[in-house]
C-alpha cells in the first residue's frame, strides 16, 4: 500500500508544481529507488541492522546522560515522570537540545560530521545528478537544522537557480536537526530514574531493569528517526523538482568536501558555541509550544461550541467521537491519504491528525499526541507499526512556523534572495511534508 501513497503523494506534487509539463522523471524514478535501497539496506539487511542497532543503543545512552546535567540544575525530584510532578516538558526536553547542540558543535569540530555529511552527498550527487552544491546542502540538512545547513554553500546560494533553491528549502523541511532527535525520543520514552545508592537490592535491581527498558525503547525510536531522516533526503530532491522542475542549464558546481558550518577555536570554544545555539533553539521550540498550543485551544473553542449544537452532536455521538476540535477535522481530512501510506484504516483518523497537527502547529505538538497514543496507560490507541510509521511521517520541520523562521534564516545568509525564498517558502513547505510522508509510505513496506 506504501507504493500507492508514494504515486498519490507524487500526484500531489505534480498537481500543484510550477511547471507541469517539465516532469523530471529520472530524479523520481532514483529518488524512489534510493529510498527503497536505503529502506531495505537501514531496515532489513542483518550486518547494517545489527550496526544501526548498535549505534542507536550508544546514541540513547548519550542522550540519557543528558540527566545529569538537569539533575544538577534542577534537581532529580523532577527526573522522575512517574514522580508527582509528572512529564514535565520544560525539565525532560528542552534541555536535551542544549546539550545534544552542544555535542554536534564538538562532533563538527573534530571532523566526524562533515565525514558523514561529505559521504551522502557524494551518493545523492552520483545517484540522482543533481550538482554538488545541492547534493552537500541536503546532506548537511539531515544532521543540522534548516538554517545552518545553508551556511554549507553560502557561496554559491547567489548563482543557484530558482530550483536549486527550492531543493535547499525542501531539504530543510523534509528533515530534522540531530539536536530536536534527543528532545522527540525523550518525548516518545521518558527514562525513568536510575538506581542510586541506598536502595535495597530489589529496589535497585527493579530500578536498573525499568531504566535499560527504557534505553531499549528509544534506541528503536533514534534507529527509526535516524532512518526517517536519511531516507527524507532523496525524497526531499523528488518533491523539489516536481515542484519546481530545473529548466536551467545543470550547474556543474560539485562541491565534494563538506565546508565547516562555523569555526571553532578549539573544543571548549565548539561546545560553549553549541550550548548557547542550543538555548536559543530550545527558547524558541518553547516560545513555539506556548504559542501554538494557546492558539490552537482558541481556534477550538468555537469549533468545541459547534460541537455541542444538538445535530452535530448527535451526527458525532452515532459515529463514537466524544468532540469536535481542530484535530478532529484534520485526523478525517487526512485519513485517507494515511490509509495510502499503508496506515490500517482503524488507525487512519489519528495518524491524519498527527499529520494535520505537525502542519498547523508543529511536529513537537504532534509528537506529544503521539506519545500519548502509545504509552496511554489504559492502553495503546493506535498499533505499534502505525506508531512506527507515523514517527517517520512526523519527522521533519514541514510547518507554519517554520516558514518564517527558514526566510529569516535564508534571507540573512543571501539577502540578494530574499524574495525568491518569500515566493517559494509555502510551496517548499507543502514539498517538505510530503517528502516526510513519502518516506513513511516506503517505510510502512518494510515494517
Amino acid at each position: 500500500t506504501g507504493l500507492l501513497g508514494v504515486g498519490v503523494l507524487v500526484a500531489l506534487a505534480w498537481l500543484i508544481s510550477e511547471n507541469r509539463r517539465a516532469f523530471p522523471v529520472r530524479v523520481v524514478l532514483g529518488g524512489v529507488a534510493l529510498q527503497l535501497v536505503l529502506a531495505l539496506v537501514l531496515m532489513k539487511f542483518p550486518p547494517v541492522v545489527a550496526v544501526f542497532q548498535f549505534f542507536a543503543e550508544g546514541v540513547a545512552m548519550v542522550i540519557s546522560l543528558a540527566d545529569e546535567g538537569i539533575a544538577f540544575i534542577f534537581g532529580r525530584e523532577l527526573l522522575d515522570p512517574a514522580g508527582p510532578w509528572g512529564f514535565v516538558f520544560a525539565i525532560k526536553v528542552l534541555p536535551v537540545i542544549i546539550y545534544f547542540a552542544s555535542l554536534m558543535a564538538v562532533l563538527y569540530h573534530i571532523g566526524l560530521m562533515p565525514r558523514i555529511v561529505a559521504a551522502l552527498a557524494w551518493l545523492l550527487r552520483r545517484s540522482l545528478g543533481v550538482s554538488g552544491a545541492e547534493a552537500l546542502a541536503m546532506a548537511a540538512n539531515v544532521f543540522v537544522g534548516q538554517t545552518e545547513a545553508p551556511l554549507c554553500i553560502k557561496p554559491y546560494l547567489d548563482k543557484m537557480s530558482r530550483a536549486g533553491l527550492m531543493t535547499l528549502m525542501v531539504g530543510g523541511f523534509a528533515t530534522i536537526a540531530g539536536s530536536v532527535l534527543a528532545g522527540y525520543v525523550n518525548f516518545l520514552t521518558p527514562l525513568p530514574p536510575g538506581p542510586e545508592a541506598g536502595m535495597t537490592p530489589e529496589g535497585f535491581d527493579a530500578a536498573r531493569a525499568a531504566l535499560d527498558a527504557a534505553r531499549a525503547q528509544q534506541a528503536l525510536w533514534i534507529r527509526h528517526l535516524l532512518t526517517a531522516s536519511v531516507m527524507s533526503a532523496p525524497a526531499a530532491f523528488v518533491m523539489a523538482r516536481v515542484l519546481v522542475p530545473e529548466t536551467e542549464p545543470p550547474d556543474e558546481t560539485h562541491a565534494v568536501a563538506a565546508a565547516e558550518i562555523e569555526d571553532s577555536a578549539n573544543l571548549l570554544d565548539a561546545a560553549s558555541a553549541g550550548a548557547t545555539d542550543g538555548l536559543k533553539l530550545a527558547l524558541n521550540v518553547g516560545a513555539m509550544l506556548i504559542a501554538f498550543v494557546s492558539l490552537l485551544a482558541l481556534v477550538n473553542w468555537p469549533i468545541r461550541a459547534l460541537g455541542d449544537w444538538g445535530p452535530v452532536a448527535s451526527f458525532l455521538a452515532e459515529r463514537g467521537v466524544e468532540g469536535l476540535s481542530l484535530q478532529t477535522l484534520l485526523g478525517w481530512l487526512f485519513a485517507p491519504l494515511a490509509w495510502t501510506m499503508g496506515i490500517e484504516w482503524a488507525d487512519a483518523a489519528f495518524i491524519g491528525r498527527l499529520m494535520g497537527e505537525k502542519i498547523v502547529a508543529t511536529e513537537f505538538i504532534a509528537f506529544g499526541t503521539l506519545a500519548q497514543g502509545i504509552n496511554d496507560p489504559a492502553g495503546a490507541e493506535i498499533s505499534e507499526r502505525s506508531g512506527a510509521i507515523a514517527a517517520f511521517a512526523l519527522c521533519g520541520f514541514a510547518n507554519f512556523g517554520s516558514i518564517g523562521i527558514q526566510i529569516g534564516g535564508l534571507s540573512a545568509i543571501a539577502p540578494s534572495r530574499r524574495d525568491q525564498f518569500v515566493s517559494l517558502a509555502f510551496r517548499a513547505m507543502i514539498g517538505g511534508a510530503f517528502a516526510s510522508w513519502m518516506t513513511a509510505s516506503i517505510a510502512g513496506i518494510f515494517l
